[in-house]
């Protein structure tokens, strides 16, 4: 089966959950797509399982015995650039905000409806393997973006500040070079959610925006109260300053 671009078949997915019937209806409903699975029921086993077999994305939820899921995805992001999707039975935003911030890339809240999870999937999959096929390029056009102190090489997926390479995750670096292919333009957060995030219900989603370009600016801004390349238009969205080399 492929939809959206995507090679169904050959995408495994970790999911992580003590609560076996929540893990028995995502297992059932992802083979029903035609996805291969892994499973574990407490933090320590998701870090072994994930580390080990490598899967596309990880469906993490937060509360775990042995090992919370905040801590079994800041783990993991030491070895691993896959999407992390984090599920919870808890609401608040201190709670999404600390998720993501960890490295998480996308928030769902139990209870959650089958089709919005696997809409997610789908989306998260479909721009990471995007993010990491080599990109065509016409003659002469270049595979180095290059704005002010910011460089964003493509092929590498690899980003420098000031001839400094910066860890960023592979959504991170893709919200970085949509705003870098558009230098001083404003982008809104629900452009970004579609164009980067592949979502079309932007519906409780828009913080996802916030926390990740707050990450994104601990990591390639000296100060970021006076952010000098990743800036904020209050109400609107966001920019990247300066112009392409």
């Amino acid at each position: 089966m492929e939809e959206l671009g995507i090679d169904i078949n050959k995408k495994t997915i970790l999911v992580v959950d003590d609560e076996e019937s929540i893990v028995e209806l995502l297992v059932y409903n992802l083979e029903k797509e035609g996805y291969k699975t892994l499973q574990a029921n407490d933090g320590a086993k998701a870090v072994e399982i994930a580390t080990k077999e490598r899967p596309d994305l990880i469906l993490l939820d937060v509360m775990l015995p042995n090992m919370d899921g905040i801590s079994v995805c800041k783990r993991i992001r030491y070895s691993l650039n896959v999407p992390i999707l984090m599920i919870s039975a808890k609401d608040t935003e201190l709670d999404k905000v600390v998720g993501l911030e960890m490295g998480a890339d996308d928030y769902i809240t139990k209870p959650f409806k089958i089709r919005e999870v696997m809409a997610r999937i789908k989306a998260n999959l479909r721009k990471s393997e995007l993010m990491m096929q080599p990109e065509s390029k016409a003659d002469g056009e270049e595979n180095v973006i290059n704005v002010g102190d910011l460089s964003l090489d493509l092929k590498k997926i690899e980003a420098r500040v000031k001839g400094e390479i910066v860890d960023l995750t592979i959504k991170e670096f893709e919200v970085l070079k949509y705003l870098a292919t558009q230098p001083g333009e404003v982008v809104t957060r629900e452009m970004l959610l579609k164009k980067v995030w592949g979502y079309d219900d932007y519906v409780g989603a828009i913080r996802t925006v916030d926390v990740t370009v707050n990450r994104i600016r601990d990591k390639i801004e000296k100060d970021k109260a006076n952010p000098k390349i990743l800036v904020t238009k209050r109400g609107v969205g966001y920019y990247v300053i300066g112009n392409k080399n």
